[in-house]
């Protein structure tokens, strides 16, 4: 069936980094397209942006008949929903704490838990065995547990590579920008080198740390996942991955609507 005849769910997932938009269909992405966050933007940027695409694409924008929303950026909250209200005519789904989910919060304060940790429980529990813990890899690193019962316990929160690099140039003067790479070696031979190996095979050493001491806390996990914008530069060094799902939140708001939807 053409594209314009179908109706399509749109998934904008707004992150520290990057804003994403997923156009779905029938629960699969069909297509994707990223943009750079930056909290300057206006709901007139991000239509001439998108709908800008869509057009390219030969895509008719009319075919989207539904809008979720999983945000991190409270302040692009307001571009965006003026941008789904003025160019889509429809009215967006936000995902936080407080809407119908089909799982709990066993969290002393629920409404902590950010837009994208509750979207990628949702995730979890649409694709994957649990118990699970999901390392995201992004501007934080993060590690959120889902358990046995498919709830969300908690989980931890560390700095990004990047972000780590940035405090570390920052607070010196002498120490330059650099690519985060995977180095041959852990002695580094120059600054360079040295730098790269800190922040690569230290986050290594984070990484199998976090886990090795959540497990022996909770008992081991049946699935562990690996998403955001540096996992596959990590997956070789995750213990016991399970698998790298770079659309994990995506899916897992697209749950959340379903499952809103039938309420």
């Amino acid at each position: 069936m053409p594209w314009f005849k179908k109706k399509h769910t749109l998934v904008i997932d707004a992150g520290n980094t990057n804003v994403v938009f997923a156009v779905t269909d029938a629960g699969q992405i069909i297509h994707e397209y990223r943009h750079e966050t930056n909290l300057r933007t206006t709901a007139d940027d991000l239509a001439v942006w998108f709908l800008s695409l869509l057009q390219l694409e030969k895509k008719d924008f009319t075919a989207i008949d539904a809008v979720v929303i999983a945000s991190v950026a409270p302040a692009l909250d307001y571009a965006l929903r003026a941008f789904v209200r003025k160019y889509l005519k429809l009215e967006p789904v936000f995902i936080f704490s407080g809407i119908n989910l089909p799982f709990e919060l066993k969290l002393p304060n629920p409404n902590q838990a950010g837009a994208d940790r509750i979207c990628n429980a949702a995730g979890v529990r649409a694709h994957y065995s649990y118990p699970t813990i999901v390392i995201d890899l992004g501007t934080a690193t993060t590690f959120d547990v889902i358990d046995a019962g498919g709830d969300y316990v908690g989980g931890v929160i560390a700095p990004g590579p990047q972000a780590s690099l940035q405090a570390l140039i920052e607070a010196t003067s002498k120490l330059p920008h650099i690519h985060i790479i995977r180095p041959e070696r852990v002695l580094g031979s120059d600054t360079i080198s040295a730098m790269q190996s800190g922040l690569f095979w230290g986050y290594v050493g984070l990484i199998e740390g976090i886990l090795r001491q959540l497990q022996a806390e909770l008992g081991e996990m049946k699935s562990i996942i690996a998403t955001g914008g540096l996992a596959k530069l990590f997956q070789d060094h995750i213990p016991g991955l399970t698998a790298v799902d770079m659309d994990i939140t995506i899916k897992g708001a697209l749950s959340l609507y379903e499952n809103q939807k039938g309420k």
